[in-house]
């Protein structure tokens, strides 16, 4: 037992310091993650998190196959109705626990459906179109990624039959929207998926599927929105764009804890039901079995969340990106993207620093002081290995409260970092001082009362419980 406390007292301590220089210490400006608000937190822990709530529809019926899950199965039904709120759509499957896995759901049931006419065969793919990964596509939508194994070989080129977007020649980062149409009408692939996770600029979706509209068999367009889900309808509407079919994780620009959905307006007598029952086949018994029951609990909070707050927060996270491109820019930096359109039209903006160092080192420059983002290779880098680019995001940091003017400071200070390989770790964490009061949420008194709640139901015992909920309300009150 002593040797227990020690081992656990040893990696507690590491926990705390992490989080403190993590949420207090640091500008978090990595594009795909973001902090959940504290009664997400909460909901996460709770007695959910250690169950299972196994589903499916036989003969018209939905079925549970363990008991004790009325709560989440309602958990459930809430959390699909706020989604198709948020999305405007018919249809949400939420047991996916991952952006990649939501990918890989379609994918599956992609396979599945355009062998209806084929019984007894499995036929991949022919043929996918997407965006190159060199130039900003998302590793889940490539064949190294979720789409391995449901695509066919090409006899040509001995790799996968996969056709990259072909990109404007004066902007790589925005796609040809004239070439693509030639291209689609030319090769006709089964599937178009449309998403990046170096993204600035948006996707031609209804030019794609203008382009598909007299094709037979019609390709399926799906739009990969993992990194901008948080953004949808502020950013793009590619359901009403014509987009098919809509998959993201929820925990970039979205709210939400670390899960997957798929969206769709396939209802009952739409022409891709029948895909829509492989999709949701796909998802269970196909992909998951527990589907993480704490973090579902947790993303219905974060959907009501953002369906109550997502129009001054996604407008407010579009103004930062745009400000903190162009003080960069004015600081010094050589900031990728349209200056027409203030270099972004996302949360992201992209930075090249191959003249300071590879984009790896002058990342880790940066989070020795303090500034996390990730280093990334532009598209006219030879390999992902050789990246000369930054990739930072500002959703986070705007859920914190700033707003355009802080970016410029930031900009500052990052830019000195950068050029001059200052040491900036003190004026950083000073300044981060500025920011710790989560916004588009609850306010933290009434939602310290609720996550204390939470919180001391969450144990058997009456006098463990009412320690945590004391304790926690002192910190906050301390905070």
């Amino acid at each position: 037992m002593t040797d227990l406390r020690t081992k656990l007292e040893g990696i507690l301590a590491r926990t705390v310091q992490n989080n403190l220089w993590r949420q207090r210490q640091c500008f978090n400006l990595i594009p795909s993650e973001t902090t959940p608000s504290l009664i997400v937190k909460m909901c996460e822990i709770s007695d959910p998190a250690g169950r299972y709530a196994e589903h499916r529809t036989l003969k018209g019926k939905e079925i549970y196959f363990y008991q004790g899950t009325d709560f989440i199965r309602d958990v459930e039904e809430e959390l699909r109705g706020a989604m198709r709120e948020y999305f405007s759509s018919k249809e949400a499957e939420l047991r996916t626990i991952s952006g990649q896995m939501a990918n890989e759901v379609v994918f599956k049931a992609m396979v599945r459906h355009l062998n209806a006419e084929n019984p007894g065969r499995m036929n991949r793919m022919r043929l996918v179109m997407n965006n190159d990964l060199t130039k900003g596509g998302h590793l889940s939508s490539q064949p190294m990624g979720a789409l391995f194994n449901f695509v066919e070989m090409d006899p040509e080129t001995g790799k996968e039959a996969v056709l990259n977007f072909p990109v404007m020649k004066d902007n790589p980062y925005r796609i040809d929207a004239a070439a693509m149409v030639d291209l689609i009408k030319a090769r006709k692939p089964d599937l178009i998926v449309f998403g990046k996770s170096m993204f600035i600029s948006r996707e031609p979706v209804a030019e794609a599927r203008a382009a598909v509209a007299e094709l037979a068999p019609r390709p399926v367009i799906m739009y990969d929105m993992a990194h901008t889900l948080g953004l949808y309808g502020a950013f793009q509407k590619p359901l009403e764009e014509g987009a098919d079919l809509v998959t993201g994780s929820t925990h970039k620009t979205f709210f939400g804890p670390q899960r997957g959905v798929v969206v769709s307006n396939f209802e009952k007598g739409h022409g891709l039901r029948k895909l829509w029952t492989e999709i949701r086949g796909r998802a269970f018994p196909g992909s998951t079995s527990n589907h993480h029951l704490g973090t579902l609990l947790g993303l219905l909070v974060a959907t009501h969340e953002m369906n109550a707050f997502k129009e001054g927060y996604q407008g407010q996270v579009r103004k930062n990106a745009k400000a903190f491109a162009k003080a960069m820019k004015s600081h010094g930096l050589e900031v990728e993207g349209d200056p027409a359109e203030g270099y972004t039209e996302t949360h992201q903006a992209i930075v090249r620093v191959r003249k300071y160092g590879t984009g790896e080192e002058v990342a880790r420059r940066l989070e020795n002081n303090n500034i996390i983002c990730n280093y990334q290779a532009l598209p006219d880098d030879p390999s992902f290995i050789e990246s000369s680019g930054l990739r930072t995001g500002v959703q986070e940091m705007t859920r914190f409260g700033m707003v355009e003017a802080d970016f410029d400071e930031l900009a500052g200070l990052l830019a000195d970092a950068v050029i001059k390989n200052a040491d900036v770790r003190p004026k950083v964490a000073a300044y981060r001082k500025r920011f710790l009061e989560m916004k588009y949420c609850l306010p933290p008194k009434e939602a310290c009362e609720m996550a204390a709640k939470v919180l001391e139901s969450a144990f058997p015992t009456a006098e463990y419980a009412k320690r945590f909920a004391d304790n926690l309300s002192k910190v906050v009150s301390a905070s």
